[in-house]
């Protein structure tokens, strides 16, 4: 894909494919039978649509991060480097029938889901036409089956877990799926999912997203073993760990939870292993490289998880062209949605009357 200088992490700018990485790559899936399994059961179009997935989820963060150097808004959270731990196990999912509710970095998920990016882009607008009619900067519409996110640390586990024993409640083959932070691991109310969802085996799928350091704090700071795979053991439910930087063991990963749920087993703790490719959000980039090895960053730098998809796929046959066809239209379809969503910002702010809309209070009518 194209590199931004003046966007991307310096170990992207002139990114040029590992041989050693590139031959591994097959390796995720296929020491396990399972997974292989899952992996060649998808057809050319999906390997594909999981490319164009993962390069909406990249596009859409570089021009946020545009817009915050445009003074367009003032901050951005940014999931760059970890685009295949949300579009694999989105795409794992049955997008008719199953919910997710992201992490603001999980932002990718409510396209796949079937949001515009237009609406995700006004999310950060604040216009009246965005999800939340100007409320809240974080996106989502469950609409689209898709809980926009909670800021507090740790909430959005207890909030999966009771659309997930509704669903239980009410019958049917429909799974739940959020994301939690390596930080938010240690919060009460996380635990207290965990805990809820295996008592009652709810069909809930969490996955453990260890971008290596929760705002400031490193892993090893906070967790002593020092990665999640056997957090599952302490609920006494399913869990099994994926490569977070590899969409195709990312998607069987899920694929796998998911079944498993619909099965009546769940939940199942997954736990992916990547890196956040910059800071907490774009204000305090240079305080994580002050703050993270430059070694760290070069390690994970050449595991770029769209870069090492590219040659997975050419080496399948995929040729460069189609590949240039795909972010062409990625590309043309991120650039209509920021237009849009400007529009918005000039024509469509919320009126201030708006303020008292859906506000749940007493019944006033008499006074």
């Amino acid at each position: 894909m194209r590199r931004f200088p003046a966007f991307d992490p310096p170990e992207y700018v002139d990114w040029k494919p590992d041989p050693a990485l590139v031959k591994a790559y097959p390796s995720a899936w296929e020491g396990d039978a399972e997974r292989r399994v899952v992996v060649e059961a998808l057809s050319r179009e999906a390997k594909l649509d999981l490319y164009s997935g993962m390069l909406r989820a990249r596009l859409h963060d570089v021009m946020l991060k545009r817009w915050v150097r445009q003074g367009i808004i003032s901050k951005a959270w940014l999931g760059t480097g970890e685009e295949a731990t949300t579009i694999g196990p989105v795409h794992a999912l049955d997008r008719t029938l199953d919910l997710v509710t992201p992490m603001v970095r999980n932002a990718g998920a409510c396209r796949e889901m079937g949001m515009s990016l237009a609406d995700m882009l006004r999310g950060y607008l604040g216009t009246y036409d965005a999800p939340s009619k100007g409320r809240d900067g974080h996106v989502g519409s469950f609409e689209h089956r898709v809980l926009q996110p909670i800021s507090n640390i740790g909430n959005m586990p207890p909030v999966t877990v009771g659309i997930a024993l509704a669903l239980k409640m009410r019958g049917g083959a429909a799974v739940a799926l959020t994301w939690v932070g390596d930080g938010s691991v240690k919060s009460g109310p996380t635990h207290e999912a965990f805990n809820l969802a295996a008592v009652q085996q709810l069909p809930v799928v969490f996955i453990i997203q260890n971008n290596q350091i929760a705002l400031g704090t490193l892993v090893r700071q906070h967790h002593l073993p020092g990665d999640f795979a056997e957090v599952h053991r302490a609920y006494g439910c399913a869990g099994w760990s994926f490569d977070g930087n590899n969409v195709l063991d990312a998607y069987a990963a899920t694929k796998l939870a998911a079944d498993r749920c619909r099965s009546g087993d769940g939940p199942v703790i997954l736990a992916a292993e990547t890196f956040r490719m910059g800071g907490h959000a774009t204000h305090d980039e240079q305080d994580a490289r002050r703050l993270i090895p430059s070694e760290v960053y070069a390690h994970w730098g050449k595991r770029d998880p769209i870069g090492l998809y590219e040659e997975y796929l050419k080496a399948e046959g995929v040729l460069q062209a189609e590949l240039e066809e795909i972010e062409a239209g990625v590309t043309a379809e991120v650039e209509r949605a920021a237009e849009e969503a400007l529009a918005s910002r000039e024509h469509n702010m919320p009126p201030p009357e708006s303020a008292v809309d859906d506000v749940y209070a007493g019944d006033h009518s008499e006074e």
